[in-house]
Protein backbone atom coordinates (compact mmCIF):
# COMPACT_ATOMS: atom_id res chain seq x y z
CA UNK A 1 0.00 0.00 0.00
CA UNK A 2 1.21 3.58 -0.60
CA UNK A 3 1.32 6.14 2.04
CA UNK A 4 0.34 9.11 0.35
CA UNK A 5 1.66 11.56 3.16
CA UNK A 6 5.49 10.28 1.46
CA UNK A 7 4.17 10.55 -1.90
CA UNK A 8 4.35 14.06 -3.23
CA UNK A 9 1.32 14.53 -5.60
CA UNK A 10 -1.06 17.18 -5.44
CA UNK A 11 -4.05 15.62 -6.35
CA UNK A 12 -5.07 12.62 -4.91
CA UNK A 13 -8.85 10.89 -4.64
CA UNK A 14 -11.39 10.89 -2.28
CA UNK A 15 -10.83 7.08 -1.84
CA UNK A 16 -7.14 7.31 -1.56
CA UNK A 17 -7.38 10.13 0.96
CA UNK A 18 -9.97 7.88 3.44
CA UNK A 19 -7.51 4.95 3.00
CA UNK A 20 -4.46 6.70 3.81
CA UNK A 21 -6.61 8.38 6.90
CA UNK A 22 -7.50 4.87 8.69
CA UNK A 23 -3.93 3.49 8.03
CA UNK A 24 -2.67 6.28 9.54
CA UNK A 25 -5.28 6.42 12.67
CA UNK A 26 -5.57 2.56 12.68
CA UNK A 27 -1.61 2.75 13.63
CA UNK A 28 -1.50 5.64 15.85
CA UNK A 29 -4.32 5.13 17.87
CA UNK A 30 -4.41 1.18 18.02
CA UNK A 31 -5.48 0.16 21.36
CA UNK A 32 -6.67 3.11 23.28
CA UNK A 33 -9.70 3.53 26.08
CA UNK A 34 -12.35 6.43 25.80
CA UNK A 35 -14.45 7.12 28.54
CA UNK A 36 -18.10 8.41 27.87
CA UNK A 37 -22.08 8.39 27.89
CA UNK A 38 -23.53 5.91 25.38
CA UNK A 39 -26.47 7.60 23.25
CA UNK A 40 -28.26 6.44 19.78
CA UNK A 41 -27.85 2.63 20.45
CA UNK A 42 -28.59 0.66 17.34
CA UNK A 43 -28.71 -3.37 17.73
CA UNK A 44 -29.86 -4.54 14.00
CA UNK A 45 -30.40 -8.68 13.10
CA UNK A 46 -26.83 -8.91 12.23
CA UNK A 47 -26.13 -8.71 15.70
CA UNK A 48 -23.65 -6.11 15.09
CA UNK A 49 -23.97 -2.39 18.10
CA UNK A 50 -23.58 0.52 16.45
CA UNK A 51 -23.96 3.80 19.14
CA UNK A 52 -22.28 7.22 19.74
CA UNK A 53 -20.07 7.96 22.65
CA UNK A 54 -19.98 11.90 24.13
CA UNK A 55 -18.93 14.02 26.84
CA UNK A 56 -19.48 17.18 27.15
CA UNK A 57 -16.92 18.53 24.58
CA UNK A 58 -17.58 15.90 21.98
CA UNK A 59 -18.96 12.99 20.15
CA UNK A 60 -17.77 9.76 18.21
CA UNK A 61 -19.54 7.03 15.91
CA UNK A 62 -18.46 3.53 17.17
CA UNK A 63 -19.32 0.34 15.92
CA UNK A 64 -18.70 -3.31 17.71
CA UNK A 65 -19.22 -6.38 15.88
CA UNK A 66 -20.80 -9.19 17.12
CA UNK A 67 -17.74 -11.68 17.92
CA UNK A 68 -17.19 -9.28 20.34
CA UNK A 69 -20.28 -7.93 21.33
CA UNK A 70 -21.05 -11.37 22.41
CA UNK A 71 -18.65 -11.49 24.95
CA UNK A 72 -20.49 -8.53 27.36
CA UNK A 73 -21.38 -9.46 30.62
CA UNK A 74 -24.02 -6.44 30.25
CA UNK A 75 -26.01 -4.93 28.25
CA UNK A 76 -24.79 -1.54 27.08
CA UNK A 77 -27.93 1.45 27.31
CA UNK A 78 -28.72 4.55 26.24
CA UNK A 79 -27.32 6.79 29.15
CA UNK A 80 -25.07 4.44 30.27
CA UNK A 81 -21.40 5.79 31.19
CA UNK A 82 -18.95 3.55 30.01
CA UNK A 83 -15.01 2.59 29.14
CA UNK A 84 -14.52 1.66 25.40
CA UNK A 85 -11.34 -0.17 24.41
CA UNK A 86 -10.64 -0.21 20.96
CA UNK A 87 -9.20 1.30 17.83
CA UNK A 88 -9.92 4.39 15.95
CA UNK A 89 -10.44 3.72 12.00
CA UNK A 90 -12.14 5.28 9.12
CA UNK A 91 -15.48 3.75 6.78
CA UNK A 92 -13.59 5.00 3.61
CA UNK A 93 -16.84 4.30 2.13
CA UNK A 94 -18.66 7.01 3.74
CA UNK A 95 -15.16 8.39 5.15
CA UNK A 96 -16.54 8.36 8.36
CA UNK A 97 -14.15 8.90 11.70
CA UNK A 98 -15.25 5.77 14.31
CA UNK A 99 -13.90 3.53 16.80
CA UNK A 100 -13.95 0.30 16.46
CA UNK A 101 -15.17 -0.97 19.93
CA UNK A 102 -13.12 -4.34 21.11
CA UNK A 103 -14.84 -4.14 25.19
CA UNK A 104 -17.30 -2.41 27.10
CA UNK A 105 -16.96 -1.77 30.87
CA UNK A 106 -18.96 -0.01 32.97
CA UNK A 107 -17.42 3.27 34.31
CA UNK A 108 -18.11 3.51 38.45
CA UNK A 109 -21.21 0.65 38.59
CA UNK A 110 -19.94 -1.65 36.53
CA UNK A 111 -16.74 -2.43 39.19
CA UNK A 112 -19.66 -1.89 42.11
CA UNK A 113 -21.81 -4.46 39.94
CA UNK A 114 -18.47 -6.71 40.44
CA UNK A 115 -18.17 -6.13 44.32
CA UNK A 116 -22.00 -6.49 44.78
CA UNK A 117 -21.77 -10.17 42.88
CA UNK A 118 -18.66 -11.04 45.08
CA UNK A 119 -20.18 -10.20 48.13
CA UNK A 120 -23.36 -11.79 47.21
CA UNK A 121 -21.57 -14.90 45.92
CA UNK A 122 -19.93 -14.96 49.56
CA UNK A 123 -22.90 -14.70 52.43
CA UNK A 124 -24.74 -16.79 49.92
CA UNK A 125 -22.28 -19.54 50.32
CA UNK A 126 -22.19 -18.86 54.10
CA UNK A 127 -25.42 -19.48 54.10
CA UNK A 128 -27.30 -16.26 54.65
CA UNK A 129 -30.26 -16.52 52.18
CA UNK A 130 -31.00 -19.87 52.97
CA UNK A 131 -34.86 -19.86 53.72
CA UNK A 132 -34.79 -22.38 56.39
CA UNK A 133 -32.67 -19.26 58.63
CA UNK A 134 -35.66 -16.32 57.23
CA UNK A 135 -38.09 -16.01 60.34
CA UNK A 136 -42.15 -15.64 59.72
CA UNK A 137 -43.98 -12.67 59.66
CA UNK A 138 -47.11 -12.05 62.40
CA UNK A 139 -50.23 -11.68 60.75
CA UNK A 140 -51.54 -8.69 62.34
CA UNK A 141 -48.21 -6.83 64.08
CA UNK A 142 -49.38 -4.70 66.76
CA UNK A 143 -46.65 -2.24 66.59
CA UNK A 144 -44.23 -1.83 63.29
CA UNK A 145 -40.88 -0.66 63.45
CA UNK A 146 -39.25 1.75 60.11
CA UNK A 147 -36.02 2.00 60.05
CA UNK A 148 -35.34 4.76 56.98
CA UNK A 149 -35.05 8.69 57.19
CA UNK A 150 -37.84 10.65 58.53
CA UNK A 151 -37.33 13.22 56.00
CA UNK A 152 -37.79 11.02 52.61
CA UNK A 153 -41.16 10.42 50.73
CA UNK A 154 -41.06 6.48 51.18
CA UNK A 155 -41.71 7.08 54.91
CA UNK A 156 -44.56 9.36 54.35
CA UNK A 157 -45.61 6.38 51.78
CA UNK A 158 -45.46 3.91 54.75
CA UNK A 159 -47.46 5.53 56.98
CA UNK A 160 -50.05 6.78 55.24
CA UNK A 161 -50.34 2.79 54.01
CA UNK A 162 -50.58 1.32 56.73
CA UNK A 163 -52.88 4.00 58.53
CA UNK A 164 -55.61 3.26 55.57
CA UNK A 165 -55.07 -0.51 55.70
CA UNK A 166 -54.82 -1.04 59.67
CA UNK A 167 -55.54 2.09 61.70
CA UNK A 168 -55.02 0.63 64.88
CA UNK A 169 -51.15 -0.34 64.44
CA UNK A 170 -48.90 1.55 66.14
CA UNK A 171 -45.68 2.52 63.79
CA UNK A 172 -42.55 3.87 65.31
CA UNK A 173 -39.43 5.58 63.37
CA UNK A 174 -36.10 4.83 64.33
CA UNK A 175 -33.97 7.28 62.15
CA UNK A 176 -31.04 6.41 60.22
CA UNK A 177 -29.18 7.83 57.31
CA UNK A 178 -29.85 5.81 54.25
CA UNK A 179 -26.99 7.00 51.43
CA UNK A 180 -23.69 7.83 51.72
CA UNK A 181 -20.81 6.01 53.21
CA UNK A 182 -22.24 6.76 56.97
CA UNK A 183 -25.31 5.03 56.63
CA UNK A 184 -24.55 1.27 57.26
CA UNK A 185 -23.45 2.43 60.13
CA UNK A 186 -26.36 4.61 61.33
CA UNK A 187 -29.10 1.56 60.20
CA UNK A 188 -26.94 -0.49 62.32
CA UNK A 189 -27.60 1.84 65.60
CA UNK A 190 -31.46 2.19 64.25
CA UNK A 191 -31.54 -1.67 64.62
CA UNK A 192 -29.98 -1.88 68.25
CA UNK A 193 -32.31 0.74 68.87
CA UNK A 194 -35.07 -1.24 68.13
CA UNK A 195 -33.37 -3.95 70.30
CA UNK A 196 -33.10 -1.80 73.57
CA UNK A 197 -37.01 -0.38 73.40
CA UNK A 198 -37.86 -3.75 72.97
CA UNK A 199 -35.73 -4.91 76.21
CA UNK A 200 -37.45 -1.78 78.00
CA UNK A 201 -41.24 -2.26 77.03
CA UNK A 202 -42.00 -5.73 77.52
CA UNK A 203 -46.05 -5.24 76.85
CA UNK A 204 -45.93 -3.10 73.79
CA UNK A 205 -42.35 -4.52 71.76
CA UNK A 206 -41.87 -3.62 68.38
CA UNK A 207 -42.96 -7.18 66.37
CA UNK A 208 -41.52 -6.37 63.15
CA UNK A 209 -39.33 -4.12 61.35
CA UNK A 210 -39.29 -2.54 57.81
CA UNK A 211 -35.63 -1.17 56.11
CA UNK A 212 -36.68 1.38 53.79
CA UNK A 213 -35.79 4.25 51.11
CA UNK A 214 -37.04 4.99 47.57
CA UNK A 215 -35.46 4.17 44.58
CA UNK A 216 -32.07 5.78 42.81
CA UNK A 217 -28.43 5.10 40.82
CA UNK A 218 -26.28 1.78 42.38
CA UNK A 219 -24.23 4.13 44.27
CA UNK A 220 -27.35 5.82 46.04
CA UNK A 221 -28.27 2.12 47.45
CA UNK A 222 -24.57 0.84 47.28
CA UNK A 223 -25.10 1.34 51.92
CA UNK A 224 -27.56 -1.90 51.28
CA UNK A 225 -24.73 -3.65 49.96
CA UNK A 226 -22.55 -3.23 52.98
CA UNK A 227 -21.44 -6.72 54.69
CA UNK A 228 -21.65 -5.77 58.38
CA UNK A 229 -25.00 -4.26 58.11
CA UNK A 230 -25.96 -7.33 55.91
CA UNK A 231 -24.73 -9.86 59.10
CA UNK A 232 -26.48 -7.36 61.75
CA UNK A 233 -29.62 -7.86 59.72
CA UNK A 234 -29.10 -11.78 59.42
CA UNK A 235 -28.20 -12.09 63.57
CA UNK A 236 -31.50 -9.63 63.75
CA UNK A 237 -34.54 -11.25 66.15
CA UNK A 238 -37.30 -9.09 65.44
CA UNK A 239 -38.57 -10.32 61.64
CA UNK A 240 -37.70 -7.58 58.99
CA UNK A 241 -38.63 -6.81 55.60
CA UNK A 242 -36.57 -4.93 52.91
CA UNK A 243 -38.31 -2.31 50.68
CA UNK A 244 -35.66 -0.99 49.27
CA UNK A 245 -35.50 1.17 45.69
CA UNK A 246 -37.95 0.24 43.20
CA UNK A 247 -39.05 -3.31 41.70
CA UNK A 248 -36.20 -3.75 39.35
CA UNK A 249 -33.33 -2.99 41.98
CA UNK A 250 -31.67 -5.52 44.46
CA UNK A 251 -29.71 -5.09 47.23
CA UNK A 252 -27.43 -7.52 49.68
CA UNK A 253 -29.73 -6.36 52.49
CA UNK A 254 -32.86 -7.99 50.35
CA UNK A 255 -31.36 -11.40 50.19
CA UNK A 256 -30.68 -11.41 54.10
CA UNK A 257 -33.99 -9.94 55.37
CA UNK A 258 -36.61 -12.53 55.91
CA UNK A 259 -38.89 -11.14 53.87
CA UNK A 260 -37.83 -8.48 50.22
CA UNK A 261 -40.53 -5.96 48.95
CA UNK A 262 -39.94 -4.28 45.38
CA UNK A 263 -41.08 -1.35 46.91
CA UNK A 264 -41.53 0.64 50.45
CA UNK A 265 -45.15 1.09 49.56
CA UNK A 266 -45.61 -2.67 49.04
CA UNK A 267 -43.58 -3.47 52.59
CA UNK A 268 -46.28 -1.68 54.18
CA UNK A 269 -49.30 -3.78 52.13
CA UNK A 270 -47.66 -6.51 52.59
CA UNK A 271 -47.38 -6.43 56.78
CA UNK A 272 -51.33 -4.55 56.74
CA UNK A 273 -52.75 -7.96 54.54
CA UNK A 274 -54.54 -9.63 57.49
CA UNK A 275 -56.34 -6.40 58.46
CA UNK A 276 -56.82 -5.49 55.05
CA UNK A 277 -58.81 -9.20 54.82
CA UNK A 278 -60.25 -9.49 58.02
CA UNK A 279 -62.60 -6.24 57.25
CA UNK A 280 -63.97 -7.99 54.12
CA UNK A 281 -64.27 -11.36 56.14
CA UNK A 282 -66.20 -9.14 58.74
CA UNK A 283 -68.33 -7.62 55.95
CA UNK A 284 -69.12 -10.83 54.44
CA UNK A 285 -70.10 -12.18 58.10
CA UNK A 286 -72.50 -9.16 58.59
CA UNK A 287 -74.65 -9.89 55.13
CA UNK A 288 -74.75 -13.42 55.97
CA UNK A 289 -76.18 -12.98 59.67
CA UNK A 290 -78.73 -10.16 58.17
CA UNK A 291 -79.57 -12.84 55.59
CA UNK A 292 -79.92 -15.66 58.02
CA UNK A 293 -82.03 -13.61 60.37
CA UNK A 294 -84.43 -12.53 57.81
CA UNK A 295 -85.21 -15.57 56.39
CA UNK A 296 -86.10 -16.46 60.14
CA UNK A 297 -88.34 -13.93 60.46
CA UNK A 298 -90.21 -15.22 57.11
CA UNK A 299 -90.48 -18.54 58.11
CA UNK A 300 -92.04 -17.44 61.45
CA UNK A 301 -93.91 -15.03 59.54
CA UNK A 302 -95.67 -18.21 57.33
CA UNK A 303 -96.38 -19.83 60.98
CA UNK A 304 -98.16 -16.88 62.08
CA UNK A 305 -100.28 -17.00 58.65
CA UNK A 306 -101.21 -20.65 59.49
CA UNK A 307 -102.17 -20.45 62.58
CA UNK A 308 -104.15 -17.07 61.81
CA UNK A 309 -105.95 -18.96 59.10
CA UNK A 310 -106.94 -21.89 61.24
CA UNK A 311 -109.08 -19.50 64.02
CA UNK A 312 -112.79 -20.35 64.47
CA UNK A 313 -115.84 -18.32 65.30
CA UNK A 314 -117.12 -20.02 68.45
CA UNK A 315 -115.68 -18.36 71.74
CA UNK A 316 -113.84 -21.36 73.31
CA UNK A 317 -111.98 -22.09 69.99
CA UNK A 318 -110.94 -18.88 70.27
CA UNK A 319 -110.19 -18.51 73.68
CA UNK A 320 -107.39 -21.75 72.77
CA UNK A 321 -106.08 -20.13 70.06
CA UNK A 322 -105.58 -16.74 71.84
CA UNK A 323 -103.41 -18.84 73.82
CA UNK A 324 -101.73 -21.22 71.51
CA UNK A 325 -100.94 -17.40 69.98
CA UNK A 326 -99.55 -16.46 73.09
CA UNK A 327 -97.39 -19.26 73.62
CA UNK A 328 -96.18 -19.10 70.16
CA UNK A 329 -95.79 -15.16 70.80
CA UNK A 330 -93.59 -16.39 73.64
CA UNK A 331 -91.80 -19.23 72.07
CA UNK A 332 -90.98 -16.80 69.01
CA UNK A 333 -89.63 -14.02 71.41
CA UNK A 334 -87.44 -16.59 73.27
CA UNK A 335 -86.23 -18.02 69.62
CA UNK A 336 -85.45 -14.85 68.69
CA UNK A 337 -83.51 -13.17 71.81
CA UNK A 338 -82.17 -17.08 71.66
CA UNK A 339 -80.93 -16.77 67.98
CA UNK A 340 -79.79 -13.04 68.27
CA UNK A 341 -77.56 -13.54 71.28
CA UNK A 342 -76.11 -16.85 69.99
CA UNK A 343 -75.13 -14.57 66.51
CA UNK A 344 -74.07 -11.60 69.24
CA UNK A 345 -71.97 -14.51 70.96
CA UNK A 346 -70.68 -15.81 67.81
CA UNK A 347 -69.63 -11.77 66.82
CA UNK A 348 -68.73 -11.41 70.11
CA UNK A 349 -66.21 -14.27 69.99
CA UNK A 350 -64.55 -12.95 66.34
CA UNK A 351 -64.77 -9.47 67.73
CA UNK A 352 -62.61 -10.50 70.57
CA UNK A 353 -60.17 -12.70 67.77
CA UNK A 354 -59.85 -9.64 65.76
CA UNK A 355 -59.27 -7.15 68.67
CA UNK A 356 -56.36 -9.45 69.73
CA UNK A 357 -55.13 -8.01 66.36
CA UNK A 358 -56.44 -4.67 67.21
CA UNK A 359 -58.68 -2.84 64.39
CA UNK A 360 -60.38 -0.86 67.40
CA UNK A 361 -61.29 1.46 65.40
CA UNK A 362 -63.73 -0.94 62.78
CA UNK A 363 -64.69 -2.97 65.18
CA UNK A 364 -66.45 0.12 67.10
CA UNK A 365 -67.87 1.27 63.73
CA UNK A 366 -69.40 -2.40 62.93
CA UNK A 367 -70.75 -3.06 66.86
CA UNK A 368 -72.78 0.66 66.39
CA UNK A 369 -73.94 -1.00 62.91
CA UNK A 370 -75.39 -3.96 64.17
CA UNK A 371 -76.74 -2.58 67.83
CA UNK A 372 -79.21 -0.27 65.26
CA UNK A 373 -79.98 -3.30 63.31
CA UNK A 374 -80.77 -5.11 66.73
CA UNK A 375 -83.20 -2.21 67.48
CA UNK A 376 -84.70 -1.78 64.08
CA UNK A 377 -85.42 -5.67 64.27
CA UNK A 378 -87.11 -5.28 68.11
CA UNK A 379 -89.35 -2.56 66.80
CA UNK A 380 -90.43 -4.93 63.45
CA UNK A 381 -91.20 -7.75 65.85
CA UNK A 382 -93.43 -5.32 68.25
CA UNK A 383 -95.57 -4.10 64.98
CA UNK A 384 -96.25 -7.14 63.78
CA UNK A 385 -97.53 -8.39 67.15
CA UNK A 386 -99.03 -4.99 67.74
CA UNK A 387 -100.47 -5.96 63.84
CA UNK A 388 -101.84 -9.76 65.03
CA UNK A 389 -103.18 -8.72 68.71
CA UNK A 390 -105.66 -5.89 66.95
CA UNK A 391 -106.47 -8.51 64.38
CA UNK A 392 -107.14 -10.69 67.09
CA UNK A 393 -109.50 -8.04 68.92
CA UNK A 394 -111.66 -7.38 65.84
CA UNK A 395 -111.93 -11.46 65.14
CA UNK A 396 -113.20 -11.55 69.84
CA UNK A 397 -115.59 -8.39 68.61
CA UNK A 398 -117.09 -9.92 65.85
CA UNK A 399 -117.41 -13.31 68.05
CA UNK A 400 -119.49 -11.29 70.63
CA UNK A 401 -121.76 -10.24 68.20
CA UNK A 402 -122.24 -13.28 67.27
CA UNK A 403 -122.47 -14.84 71.09
CA UNK A 404 -126.59 -15.49 71.44
CA UNK A 405 -125.89 -13.89 74.75
CA UNK A 406 -125.40 -10.54 73.65
CA UNK A 407 -128.99 -10.63 72.36
CA UNK A 408 -130.38 -10.33 76.19
CA UNK A 409 -128.85 -6.73 75.63
CA UNK A 410 -131.58 -6.13 73.71
CA UNK A 411 -134.32 -6.82 75.87
CA UNK A 412 -134.63 -10.62 75.46
CA UNK A 413 -134.69 -13.28 78.02
CA UNK A 414 -133.84 -16.78 78.36
CA UNK A 415 -136.09 -18.98 80.24
CA UNK A 416 -134.55 -22.33 82.15
CA UNK A 417 -135.88 -24.94 83.70
CA UNK A 418 -134.50 -26.23 87.06
CA UNK A 419 -132.07 -28.44 84.90
CA UNK A 420 -130.84 -25.37 83.65
CA UNK A 421 -131.92 -26.25 80.01
CA UNK A 422 -133.56 -23.73 77.91
CA UNK A 423 -137.33 -23.57 77.37
CA UNK A 424 -137.91 -23.85 73.97
CA UNK A 425 -141.80 -24.64 73.08
CA UNK A 426 -144.71 -24.54 75.59
CA UNK A 427 -144.93 -28.40 75.63
CA UNK A 428 -141.88 -28.16 77.60
CA UNK A 429 -143.09 -27.40 80.71
CA UNK A 430 -146.33 -27.85 82.84
CA UNK A 431 -148.79 -25.30 84.83
CA UNK A 432 -147.16 -24.40 88.37
CA UNK A 433 -143.55 -25.39 86.99
CA UNK A 434 -141.11 -22.73 88.07
CA UNK A 435 -138.43 -21.43 86.18
CA UNK A 436 -135.77 -18.88 85.69
CA UNK A 437 -135.51 -16.52 83.41
CA UNK A 438 -131.93 -15.20 82.23
CA UNK A 439 -132.12 -11.70 81.22
CA UNK A 440 -129.00 -9.57 80.25
CA UNK A 441 -128.11 -8.82 83.94
CA UNK A 442 -129.30 -10.85 86.66
CA UNK A 443 -132.05 -13.88 86.82
CA UNK A 444 -136.03 -13.99 87.56
CA UNK A 445 -137.64 -16.52 88.99
CA UNK A 446 -141.52 -17.44 87.89
CA UNK A 447 -144.12 -20.01 87.77
CA UNK A 448 -145.98 -21.15 84.89
CA UNK A 449 -149.66 -20.24 85.54
CA UNK A 450 -150.92 -20.92 81.94
CA UNK A 451 -150.64 -22.66 78.49
CA UNK A 452 -151.33 -20.79 75.78
CA UNK A 453 -150.41 -21.73 72.02
CA UNK A 454 -151.04 -18.65 70.24
CA UNK A 455 -148.30 -16.42 69.76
Amino acid sequence: MNNIVEQKIEIISVGELNRSAKYLLENTFNNISVIGEISNMSRPSSGHIYFTLKDEDGAIGCAMWRSQASKLNFTPENGDKCILKGQVSIYPASGRYQLMVKSIEQAGSGNLMQQFEDLKKKLDAEGLFNSENKLGLPDSPKHIGVITSASTAAFQDILSTIQRRAPSAQVSLSNAVVQGDTAPRTIIKALNRILLFNENNKTNPIDVVILSRGGGSIEDLWCFNNEELAREIFAFPIPTISGVGHEIDFTICDFVSDIRSPTPTAAAELITEFNFKALGRLEDYYEKMVSKISHSFKLKGHAINSVRSNLKSPLIRLREQNQKLDNFELRLKQNIQFNTKTEFQKLNAFYSRLMEHNPKNLLQKLDSRIKNISKLIEINIKNKLSIKELKIRDSNKNLLILNPLSILDRGYAIIQNKNGEAVKTNSDVIVGEKLTARLSKGFIDVEVKDLNDKK
